[in-house]
């Protein structure tokens, strides 16, 4: 008893559980009624509303698969939401379509061409519903038996039991086998499918029969009901994957593994052209459909001209995914020209487009989306601070003002308060400058900085 008591119990330290928030983590979704008409503050989003409303109406067209070749472009100033929208028509689509992010800079690279690098990006954007019907054993497991060598050397038999509702089969068990039902940790009680031409096994969850087997189970136990029918059945299972998986594998240079990698390189215009025609003969054997998914390409007017010459051929493919691009650019410069344009695209590329314009956020927009990213960032703010941050937000900008959110809930904290009062926004505020007065403090000290071009300038504009 004394020896009991001297053994210390350990402290259990708290573990803290650590969360990365991103940008744009609160978006849900773009906020639509069954109408398609945009609820003013929605799954994350707000205001924006003939924005999102064109949104609803281009991810209907995705669904019904009539919009694919086509492209959309978001144009609007900085901050208006543009990244926002097209993540939330993300979120809408769902995990079956495949969605495909990139910044126009992400192609210039030493690695491979940048026709190849949109290459790529276009055929992660395409993804092919293959069907198959494969033979399977489905059924409820009665008992499992392993019999292992007393030595403890060679290989392991073993015997399962498998039932469904009308019959019952006794299975022998080879060693592949019995390693798979224990990596599963199948056991009595379970329902399982067993692939008879791969042998792989997959849990569906525990039989109803045996739910009061145990006091206490895991949130995550499924409970299913015991299988029909014959054990053995025909089962068509739809798989998905991307043209470009597709292309990685066959891609004898690389193989499966560049998958996992993501060192793929350059893949063979032989290689695509293959991968083309047999997906074609898939779908018309009506082994498989196309599904056209979106590539989402930001700060669009960082790619040059060979790139858009590129995207007005690849648009016209049959086999091309809705490309939607957003730019923050007015009349500018294209990219490898001496030319201006709207938005820094060539006219042709804009004759193809559906523009879809985003204008500057309202007061009391912006106090809602400060107060959802509050929230995102688990950080309490009074009233009065959230209306000095928005007023802070309408002066500088939207992204200056969410920046001084989690920075304000570290000064509070560190006075032990539980919650954010003005005097913490204006600490932050006077620690951290904006561009307007950064611009103001170079413009008051620019003689003292290494290089002073505003002279230069002066002198010229005098000349």
């Amino acid at each position: 008893m004394a020896a009991a008591a001297a053994v210390k119990v350990q402290e259990v330290r708290e573990v803290t559980r650590i969360e990365r928030i991103g940008a744009h983590s609160h978006i849900r979704g773009l906020g639509l009624d069954d109408g398609l008409e945009p609820r003013h503050v929605s799954q994350g989003m707000v205001g924006q509303l003939t924005a999102r409303r064109a949104a609803g109406v281009v991810l209907e067209m995705i669904k019904e698969g009539k919009i694919a070749g086509r492209a959309i472009l978001l144009a609007g100033q900085p901050g208006t939401g543009k990244t926002a929208i097209a993540m939330a028509m993300a979120q809408a689509l769902g995990i079956d379509t495949p969605f495909t992010s990139m910044a126009g800079s992400e192609i210039y690279s030493l690695e491979m061409s940048k026709t190849e690098a949109l290459t790529q990006a276009i055929r992660k954007s395409i993804g092919v519903r293959i069907k198959e019907e494969t033979e399977i054993i489905e059924g409820e497991v009665v008992e499992i038996q392993v019999d292992r060598p007393a030595t403890g050397v060679g290989a392991k038999v073993g015997k399962l039991t498998l039932k469904t509702t009308e019959m019952e089969t006794i299975y022998d068990l080879g060693n592949k086998m019995i390693e798979s039902l224990m990596k599963e940790k199948v056991q009595a009680g379970d329902v399982v499918t067993i692939d008879k031409a791969t042998g792989k096994i997959s849990r569906l969850g525990r039989s109803f029969t045996r739910a009061r087997d145990y006091d206490a189970t895991g949130p995550q136990t499924r409970f299913v009901q015991c299988p029909e029918g014959e054990l053995q059945k025909r089962k068509e299972v739809v798989h998905t994957v991307t043209l470009h998986e597709i292309d990685v594998i066959n891609s004898r240079t690389h193989g499966f593994l560049a998958l996992f990698s993501g060192d793929t390189g350059e893949i063979k215009a032989e290689v695509r052209e293959q991968i083309n025609a047999k997906v074609a003969e898939w779908r018309e054997e009506g082994k498989a459909e196309i599904v056209p998914g979106v590539l989402f390409i930001d700060e669009v007017h960082m790619l040059d001209i060979e790139c858009f010459s590129f995207l007005n051929r690849a648009l016209e493919n049959e086999m091309a995914p809705v490309v939607i691009m957003a730019t923050n650019r007015g009349i500018t410069r294209i990219r490898g020209t001496n030319y201006k344009s709207p938005h820094g695209i060539p006219i042709d590329l804009l004759d193809r487009m559906v523009i879809v314009s985003t204008s500057p956020y309202q007061e009391k927009d912006l106090k809602e989306i400060l107060k959802i990213r509050c929230e995102e960032e688990d950080c309490e703010m009074s009233d009065d601070a959230l209306t000095v941050l928005t007023r802070i937000a309408l002066e500088t900008s939207l992204r200056y003002a969410i920046q001084l959110i989690t920075t304000a809930s570290l000064v509070c904290r560190k006075r032990k308060g539980n919650e954010v009062n003005i005097e913490d926004v204006k600490r932050v505020y006077s620690l951290f400058l904006d561009e307007s007065r950064s611009t103001q403090f170079l413009k008051e000290y620019q003689d003292e900085f290494m290089f002073n071009e505003m002279e230069e300038e002066l002198m010229e504009g005098a000349a």
